[in-house]
Parts: C-alpha cells; sequence; structure tokens
C-alpha cells in the first residue's frame, strides 16, 4: 500500500512553472504595464507580501521538522501535524506560495501571472489539496476528521 499522497503535481514545481509562464507571457504578448516597470511602491508592496509568504513558508516548515514528519508531498506522514499556523489552516505552506506568488507578481508587474494564479488555485486544489486530505483521512482516521471540523481549509 502507498503511504503518501499520489498528488498530480508538486507545489513548488506548480508556482515555479507559473512563474515562468507568467514572465514569458509578459514579455511575449504584453498585459498591463509590462514586466519589469514596477516603481519603489509596486517593489515595497511586493516586497512586503514575498517576505510574509516566506515568514508563514519557514513557520510551517519548522512545525513539520519540530513534530518529526516531512512537508514533503510524495513522502510518509507520521504525524498529524495541528500546532504552529496549522492551529489556524490545515494548509499554511500553499497559503505562503500564494502570498510569495502574489507579492513577486507585483513586484514584477506582471499581470499574466495574476491571471494564471486562477488556474494555479484550481489545480492546487483539485491535484494536490483534495488528495492529500483523502490520503490524511485513510491514514488518521477520526484524528483527522476532528481536525478538519475544527481548522478551516485555508482560512
Amino acid at each position: 500500500m502507498q503511504d503518501y499522497a499520489d498528488v498530480v503535481i508538486k507545489p513548488p514545481i506548480l508556482f515555479l512553472g507559473a512563474i515562468v509562464l507568467g514572465c514569458l507571457l509578459s514579455w511575449l504578448v504584453p498585459l498591463g504595464p509590462g514586466l519589469f516597470s514596477g516603481n519603489t511602491r509596486a517593489l515595497g508592496v511586493g516586497g512586503g507580501f514575498a517576505l510574509i509568504g516566506l515568514g508563514l513558508f519557514v513557520l510551517s516548515v519548522r512545525s513539520f521538522f519540530q513534530a518529526g514528519t516531512s512537508p514533503v508531498p510524495g513522502e510518509p506522514s507520521t504525524v498529524l501535524l495541528d500546532a504552529g499556523p496549522y492551529r489556524f489552516t490545515r494548509n499554511p505552506i500553499y497559503i505562503s506560495f500564494v502570498i510569495f506568488y502574489f507579492g513577486l507578481a507585483i513586484m514584477l508587474t506582471s499581470a499574466w501571472m495574476l491571471v494564471l494564479l486562477i488556474p494555479v488555485l484550481i489545480i492546487l486544489q483539485r491535484g494536490v489539496v483534495e488528495r492529500e486530505e483523502a490520503y490524511l483521512r485513510a491514514k488518521f482516521g477520526d484524528a483527522y476528521r476532528k481536525y478538519q471540523a475544527r481548522v478551516p481549509r485555508w482560512l
């Protein structure tokens, strides 16, 4: 029996692919002000979002390591994590990716990256989160169901 969530794509690859595609589309088919045309305000606001996303990512991954389990999809979960940011949301790492991505899109002034965030979120929800939740329900049973009832998926 496989002891991991069978996700369709690893989330860092999904977000990195959208960043690359968004930049490429911004260069080939400009939409909005154009790539790298941000002023200091765009850099400051986008940088702020990116730093918040990075900070949440570090806190979330640290919680995994403190609990002695892996944060990597495709590896077994040995502990049901409900500490740190996982007290408030079941997916703080993915929220951190979205916040970081959004900040980067603002910094790069890439309207395409913002447009691509919609399919990214759909793929993340259907191809990753729902599969991880099914795996965790099967692995941890009632403990995970109680966690689901207590903590929202997103915010």
